[in-house]
């Protein structure tokens, strides 16, 4: 990857590799009964640091258990690696954290067919795939009967065996009484020089293990990420299948291949998004609404038939009904607006309830304020809520009128009903039904307006005026001579 992030923890969909594969695997309720074991090596450091913060903030993901693999020796060292922390009356689920889309439904199938009342007659259950093109992975080998009987790596491929269309995924579940044995009998006679976990499967033939295999719904679920370029594909496949169950949910996208959904978008009927968009976190669109294009939304709630326009940056808020909002407009954490409010352009809105049918239509800062019904709020009005050192609150009654270029010096609070003339510096609470007004008082004074004068007239009488002086030296000095 040519980075200081480790592989693992690189972003698809605004979360970690690594995070998309441990939110799967926490999915499996019921059939995964212990914590999950992440097998860590380069990056160790960063992985952990991740693993614990990620614990913090998600309260219902599994901790994880780290183990260490000092030396990279392939995939069936890591897995001796955990071996001390397996219980060995459970079968062992194996995945890969660069393998990040696997699907709960594909692991359910695959944990199934590897059920046995112990983890002595469990079967070993193998995730393969059918690639049109299989460069760069193991074949499956099978019998005359179609029973698998091993892997063989592209490397240690023969030209037959290369010509193999149904390749090893990686994913398996494997009897974890039977691996003490067949992981201390792994050889590293490869090669990469590794010691591969798919040589358990000749083990696991010889021992007369039951091996069955599935496959997922899907090609991209089982694809790895090796570098960039695999990464951003793979950003697009997955976007792409968002894009799809979104409008299978009745979601209308004017651009399908024009979206991107980094957490959770829920939507009502009859939602319309335009180009461009980036959903973040936890958003939730009701009904009706529409959003413009190149809007990012985080961590937001939007009510039903809100109109959301070109340009908007909406990062935890609340949004009501009906609402209008935008082009330009930014609503940051802790804005809650009721239904029927508009937020136009070039307005922000921080740490602030503004309830119904009240509007801030063009270039205002409404901060930590608490905003009445009916309220207009002018052009260039700003509530100065911060001193320096503290913050303020601002509280703007029902019915209030705010003219343009007003400023709010918190903590201020505007009565019931009052107008507020433009221009205006509150520094005192304003009284309800009442014109506060501060300004200074406006003269009229008789001037004239300089004129732009002429170049070419001005060098003239630049000139003349050299001459003047010149023929003045001349005189006083002849009479000085006198």
């Amino acid at each position: 990857m040519k980075s200081a992030l480790p592989k693992v923890l690189q972003t698809l969909a605004g979360k970690p590799l690594l995070e998309h594969v441990l939110v799967t695997a926490n999915q499996l309720v019921g059939k995964v009964k212990t914590k999950p074991i992440v097998v860590i090596g380069h990056g160790a450091a960063a992985i952990r640091a991740y693993l614990e913060q990620i614990q913090t903030d998600h309260s219902g993901l599994a901790d994880a258990v780290t183990v260490m693999q000092k030396e990279q020796k392939g995939t069936g060292h890591a897995l001796l690696q955990a071996l001390p922390k397996l219980d060995l009356d459970e079968s062992t689920l194996v995945l890969y954290g660069d393998v990040p889309l696997i699907s709960k439904k594909t692991l359910m199938r695959l944990v199934t067919l590897a059920d046995g009342k112990h983890g002595s007659d469990s079967a070993l259950a193998l995730l393969t795939q059918q690639m049109e093109n299989p460069t760069g992975y193991g074949r499956i080998l099978r019998d005359a009967e179609g029973a698998v009987t091993g892997i063989v790596e592209e490397k240690d491929a023969d030209p037959k065996q290369k010509n193999i269309s149904e390749i090893n995924t990686g994913i398996m579940v494997l009897p974890s009484s039977r691996l003490k044995k067949w992981l201390k009998s792994l050889q590293a006679t490869n090669a990469q020089g590794e010691y591969y976990l798919t040589d358990v499967i000749a083990m696991a033939a010889r021992d007369n293990v039951p091996i069955r295999t599935a496959q997922a719904d899907f090609d991209w679920e089982t694809i790895g990420v090796n570098s960039r370029d695999q990464l951003a594909s793979l950003e697009r496949t997955h976007q792409h299948a968002i894009a799809m169950q979104l409008m299978e949910a009745g979601v209308s996208l004017l651009d399908p291949d024009r979206i991107d959904v980094r957490g959770t978008l829920s939507c009502g009927s009859d939602v319309v998004i335009d180009v461009g968009c980036v959903f973040e976190g936890k958003v939730t669109l009701d009904s009706g609404t529409r959003v413009g294009p190149y809007c990012i939304v985080r961590n937001t709630t939007i009510g039903k038939h809100v109109t959301i326009q070109a340009f908007s940056h909406l990062d935890g808020a609340v949004v009501g009904a009906n609402s209008i909002i935008g082009p330009y407009a930014r609503l940051r954490p802790g804005a809650d607006l009721a239904n029927d409010v508009h937020i136009g352009n070039f307005v922000e809105v921080k740490n602030s309830k503004i309830n119904s049918n009240s509007k801030a239509n063009h270039l205002a800062y409404v901060g930590d304020s608490l905003v009445g019904a009916r309220v207009n709020i002018g052009a260039g009005t700003i509530t100065c809520n911060y001193d320096g050192v503290n913050k303020h609150q601002t509280i703007i009654e029902d019915d209030v009128f705010i003219g343009s270029d007003t400023q709010l010096v918190a903590p201020v609070r505007v009565g019931r009903g009052a107008t507020l003339g433009a221009g205006t510096t509150l520094t005192k609470d304003a009284p309800a039904n009442q014109l506060t007004i501060s300004r200074a008082k406006q003269l009229s004074i008789q001037w004239q307006r300089p004129v732009k004068q002429d170049k070419k007239a001005v060098s003239k009488k630049v000139a003349a005026k050299k001459t003047t002086t010149k023929k003045a030296t001349a005189k006083k000095t002849a009479k000085a001579k006198k």
